[in-house]
């Protein structure tokens, strides 16, 4: 693979553990999970040697106040109490968490960066757990043993040392726990600066800003219980099966007792036809699999708001001859704008509806009538629907059509977003905000006795920005592979590369360590699955699902290393070097992590009583207004959008690209070349396409093809080699893996409305290989 950029030139490595055999591709035609998943979890036990610790976790991940929450997706707990409510794509994460490999002072003393960076991604992590700080050496290249008093001391002594505070840059990546996440913001605004970009800044701020436009708050509404009581279920944008696996569950429920499943992707996946659910024991034995859908709806890339307005015209028209069909009594009292929405829709053309969604009116009257006759209706969508330029546009118009039958409020109805990490929906709860409320800052002030600043920071691709300027100098990522999870990789590896000093908290070696500035550290921490030993005792911490619903999470694993510190404790170490004379009592929080939630519940809207609250079975769920009918909006109701549809229409030569994961990978951890579901072994370098696009451009299956972006201001980035692999997708769309896709998504193209990039709308043009 050549990875260039007529900006940026030079060659990026390679993702990925290289092909252990010849590319293969045969479409895939089994059920979801069932016993490919079993097969897949046995070989990733024996692969990582954990033929005991492995089948231990399990037994303890997502049990209520007993084990850990599982560090994969932010799929809620099983509600009735199941005691395997766990999924293939989990354990591999635990156990690839959990692997006997260690990355200690030999290995770094073994291999220079220089060398390193040659290394494929997987191989890297590959390697194991992170054991000790490590400091980079200019001189050798290497990394090389530091104590963690000086690690701090050099955190510190940079941080003290800058002109500004807005000088440095706070990035959170979804699996810190609340309360780390609670002292990480303290810090960065106790030092003056609301520079908190984290990853739901690439993935849901669109679903976020939306809904709080909308209903007044920036979560979903709908709960696990809602989706057992609903009758019909629209999935948008989601690729369930391996994103969120334990939705199969849900879904399979959801279909044994009658409910519509509606799915709407461009690409049909897995979760959208059938699955065995491992454990239903019985389904296993007999190969008994269940649907997973109903009806399945392919739009165009970008195509889902049309199609969404499709339903709303149909059933505004259905109204015309039968008023049953809107919930006129809940728009009179508890909407504002339905008329301005209404004339909007009719004045849309079904001709138009049609170009922009892709979908003929036939196959939107169908998706409509499923929502008409359903009593009780839940939409979900994923980054499908939200990264793109008009993503808040989008989610505004899911929730106009829920708001059009009254799908709120009541049981079995709802928005319900899927989020993506283990609790990225905690990290913005508890403040990792770079627009952060007057109210909250208010708060915080109150309680912490600080001074926090009120102008907005950076998001992530304003903090990239900034350090290629040279305005940001000091760069800490809490966890993740930032250099690899943003876009316009060039770029931001040279932004990375300009700062004064670039600190990763980790538990694997991973590309950004790599990617450094003049100085860097590796601080490696806990693991989720491990004990964390505090002066008072084995300390819990806390998480929020996709649900809004907040539970413990305590280890069960002895430490990887013993020089080995938890998020929280290196945060207060790197706080007391920073701010020596902080009047937060960083130490004393350490001792007790119940002192921090202490003081959570004191800031933090819906933390009262923290401590009893999150030790209840379950936990808890943090109270939705809107759930109450209650909208915290400037008209005091929910709130109808009424944007006009955007052109999403391909220009003649050129293709919609979007960005995906493998089954076979997590974020920017990949496991293996593979792809199951999608039917691909030995292979990442690749994209789908369309067969007609395929035959207009001469191409057959596994044909190298270079593919060029071209950006808002008119550069071009560019991939070569890759292998075109015709594909269910429909005319004038692509799609292909992230993280070696960023490279084409530049860093000027985000969505004005959201900021993200546009990871999953991608202009480009796809040639035979020159």
């Amino acid at each position: 693979m050549n990875a260039s950029n007529d900006d940026q030139k030079g060659l990026e490595p390679e993702v990925g553990p290289g092909p252990e055999g010849e590319p293969q591709f045969h479409p895939y035609h089994h059920p979801a999970a069932g016993w490919g998943a079993a097969k897949s979890v046995s070989r990733v036990l024996v692969r990582e040697r954990a033929l005991v610790d492995g089948p231990r976790a399990i037994m303890r991940m997502n049990h209520e106040n007993s084990g850990f929450d599982c560090p994969g997706c932010a799929w809620p707990d099983d509600t009735k109490g199941l005691h395997l409510d766990i999924c293939e794509n989990g354990i591999k994460h635990v156990t690839w968490e959990m692997t006997n490999k260690r990355v200690g002072r030999e290995f770094f003393a073994a291999h220079s960066v220089t060398e390193l960076y040659d290394w494929s991604d997987f191989s890297l992590e590959d390697q194991g757990r992170l054991t000790e700080p490590m400091a980079y050496d200019p001189e050798t290249d290497h990394y090389v043993p530091i104590s963690w008093h000086d690690a701090f001391e050099m955190v510190g002594s940079a941080l003290r040392g800058l002109d500004n505070p807005n000088q440095a840059s706070f990035y959170t990546s979804g699996r810190l726990g609340n309360e780390a996440t609670f002292l990480y913001q303290l810090l960065a605004r106790e030092l003056g600066t609301n520079n908190l970009p984290d990853c739901s800044n690439m993935c849901h701020e669109a679903s976020g800003r939306a809904l709080q436009a909308s209903l007044g708050t920036g979560k979903g509404t709908a709960d696990l219980k809602d989706w057992e009581a609903t009758d019909a279920l629209f999935i948008m944008g989601v690729n369930a099966a391996s994103n969120a696996p334990r939705m199969l569950t849900s879904l399979a429920e959801a279909y044994r007792r009658g409910a519509q499943i509606v799915h709407i992707n461009p690409l049909v996946e897995a979760a959208a036809t059938r699955t065995i659910v491992p454990h239903d024991f019985t389904d296993m034995a007999l190969f008994k699999s269940t649907r997973t859908s109903t009806l399945n709806l392919q739009p165009r890339i970008g195509g889902d708001m049309a199609l969404l307005r499709g339903i709303a015209k149909a059933v505004l028209e259905q109204a015309k001859n039968d008023p049953k069909a809107l919930d006129q009594e809940f728009i009179d009292r508890h909407t504002s704008g339905f008329e301005a929405y209404r004339d909007l829709c009719e004045k849309t053309s079904w001709e138009e509806i049609e170009r922009q969604s892709g979908i003929d009116r036939a196959g939107i009257l169908k998706a409509a009538r499923i929502y008409g006759d359903a009593d009780r209706s839940i939409f979900s969508w994923c980054l499908g629907v939200s990264q793109h330029e008009h993503g808040v546009d989008t989610v505004r118009e899911i929730v106009n059509v829920l708001l059009l039958r009254g799908n709120l409020g009541r049981e079995g109805a709802g928005p319900s977003p899927v989020r993506g990490h283990s609790n990225v929906q905690g990290n913005r709860t508890c403040g990792i905000d770079h627009r952060p409320t007057e109210d909250f800052l208010a708060r915080l002030a109150e309680v912490c006795k600080i001074d926090p600043p009120h102008e907005h920071g950076l998001d992530t691709v304003g903090s990239i920005q900034a350090m290629h300027r040279g305005d940001v100098k000091v760069f800490v990522g809490m966890g993740g592979n930032f250099a690899l999870a943003a876009p316009d990789t060039p770029y931001t590896y040279d932004a990375l590369r300009k700062c004064d000093l670039t600190v990763h908290v980790s538990t694997k070696l991973n590309r950004s360590h790599l990617v450094h500035g003049r100085r860097a550290l590796i601080l490696p921490c806990l693991g989720r699955t491990e004990k964390d030993h505090q002066r008072r005792g084995i300390q819990s911490t806390s998480v929020e699902d996709s649900m809004s619903m907040v539970h413990m999470s305590l280890g069960m694993k002895r430490p990887a290393s013993r020089h080995l510190l938890s998020e929280p404790a290196i945060i207060a170490g790197i706080a007391r070097a920073a701010l020596p004379d902080s009047p937060t009592p960083w130490e004393w929080y350490i001792e007790d992590y119940d002192r921090i939630r202490d003081t959570m519940a004191q800031v933090l809207d819906g933390f009262e009583d923290f401590n009893r609250r999150v030790r209840l079975p379950l936990g808890f769920r943090i109270k939705q207004p809107a759930r109450e009918l209650v909208f915290l909006t400037p008209s005091g109701g929910a709130e109808f959008s009424a944007a006009p549809l955007p052109d999403v229409v391909p220009a003649p030569g050129t293709l919609a690209l979007g960005t995906m994961r493998s089954h076979d990978q997590w974020n920017t951890t990949i496991y293996s070349d593979d792809d199951r579901y999608r039917g691909i072994k030995n292979l990442r370098t690749l994209v789908f396409m369309n067969k007609d696009d395929m035959r207009e451009r001469g191409l057959g299956e596994f044909d190298p093809v270079d593919i060029t972006s071209t950006a808002k201001d008119g550069s071009n980035r560019r991939l070569d080699g890759y292998l075109a692999i015709p594909y269910d997708i429909p005319r004038g769309c692509a799609a292909g893996y992230m993280p070696e896709m960023n490279v084409l998504c530049a860093i000027g193209d985000y969505s004005v409305q959201s900021d993200q990039p546009l990871m999953k709308h991608v202009k480009v043009t796809i040639t035979a290989a020159n």
